[in-house]
């Protein structure tokens, strides 16, 4: 007689799908999780020393990864640890204390970034209240220059720890080194290797607290978040104030992780916003949300009858050589001002609102927010690919803008 009993199965392999915010991607080969400095720097050798593919994945809060999985190792980054440098506290403090006191803090890159910054407004450091309810660790920070509601990583980041893909030791980056820019840096454009901490410099309130009673934020730099306050721009308000009041936002949204909340499934904004020529932005329709910015590397943008599947780089390069053939041309390009334009925005007049979905498809559009892309319950990678493409493709014939994915893609074409 045939025994009942159920065939033993040996450990499944771990999957994206389980360590990422949107809650899709295929098998991991081979995970590995460091929780000291030490053992991030061994694991990161005996993976290069192999010569395999690698990913390091913080909070996986900006990662899209196919479903075939990850044929390499996985270097899960869990390191904790945050340090007010040493005199920093008591040697900011000028004579006179009418002048800003500044704390520098060391944090180690697998700490979640929102428990930073509550940690920070909790002993009254500002600079950082803004960014409250960003997802992910804080090593993935300056890899994107994380920003929201007015605040940017770069205004307060000092330096960071990195190692470099085939060091044994880690060095020391100024953010000089780092050339942010809008949710950019050299991290991002290619240099490989690990975050290993960061180094912030930001306001101690002490002296304010003590004078006013009050421990108050940076100035107001965004209109939504000064209406949700009910305050001008420019104001100052108390830093946990600033910290509810992002945290009500978000959630507003969707992007606040919340097991209870179907659109918090995603990768948080999905594109970023375009940046792009001033004659691009002029073409717009006149209520298109648009901000001068300083000078950038503008998005690709191409005429409305060339289709998707052709090679953006190669439309650019078409294009950056028909420039050139005219040094008139390409004096009057670099001088020309760069325009921010509002991704959201592009998405909806191109067609697009809150929760659609592709036919059939289990990935769809927040309800909340069109910059968010989520996973409605057991989407595949391929269907989130597919619904990114199709807005792409939308703005593309609406606008001749070609919105650029925020998270990081692996193992799909986008």
């Amino acid at each position: 007689m045939a025994s009942t009993n159920p065939a033993p199965t040996g450990p499944t392999e771990p999957t994206f799908a389980e360590l990422t915010t949107l809650r899709v991607g295929g098998p991991i080969r081979r995970l590995v999780t460091v929780t000291t400095q030490r053992d991030l720097v061994d694991a990161a050798d005996a993976a290069w020393s192999d010569g395999e593919p690698w990913i390091a994945l913080g909070g996986g809060s900006n990662l899209l990864v196919g479903d075939e999985g990850f044929d390499g190792t996985v270097i899960r980054i869990a390191t904790k640890g945050i340090e007010v440098l040493p005199d920093a506290a008591g040697s900011a403090r000028a004579d006179d204390e009418s002048v800003p006191a500044t704390v520098r803090i060391r944090v180690q890159a697998g700490e979640v970034w929102d428990d930073l910054v509550a940690w920070t407004v909790a002993r009254g450091y500002s600079g950082i209240e803004a960014l409250s309810g960003i997802p992910g660790c804080v090593g993935a920070a300056p890899v994107q220059n994380i920003g929201a509601y007015g605040q940017e990583l770069e205004s307060t980041l000092v330096a960071i720890e990195f190692l470099d893909e085939g060091a044994s030791t880690p060095r020391r980056m100024t953010a000089d080194e780092l050339d942010l820019g809008y949710r950019t840096s050299v991290l991002k454009q290619g240099l490989a290797g690990i975050v290993v901490s960061v180094e912030l410099a930001l306001h101690d309130t002490a002296v304010e607290l003590a004078v006013l009673g009050e421990a108050l934020g940076q100035p107001i730099a965004y209109a939504q978040l000064a209406g949700a306050l009910h305050v001008d721009l420019g104001d100052r308000v108390p830093i946990a104030r600033v910290r509810e009041s992002v945290l009500a936002l978000r959630a507003s949204k969707g992007m606040v992780l919340d097991p209870d909340d179907q659109d918090s499934v995603s990768a948080g904004s999905f594109f970023t916003n375009p940046i792009v020529g001033e004659h691009v932005a002029r073409a717009l329709p006149g209520d298109a949300p648009r901000w001068y910015v300083e000078p950038e590397p503008a998005d690709e943008v191409v005429p409305l009858d060339n289709p998707l599947e052709e090679s953006p780089l190669d439309q650019f390069l078409a294009h950056q050589a028909s420039l050139e053939a005219s040094d008139q041309a390409t004096d009057a390009a670099a001088a020309e001002p760069a325009v921010k334009l509002s991704a959201a925005w592009l998405i909806e007049r191109s067609g697009i609102g809150r929760g659609f979905a592709l036919p059939g498809s289990r990935a769809a559009i927040s309800s909340k927010h069109t910059l968010a892309l989520t996973n409605r319950g057991g989407a595949s990678a391929e269907e989130v690919a597919q619904l990114a493409r199709f807005v792409q493709s939308r703005v593309q014939a609406e606008f001749g803008i070609l919105l650029h994915p925020e998270p990081v893609v692996v193992g799909l074409s986008l």
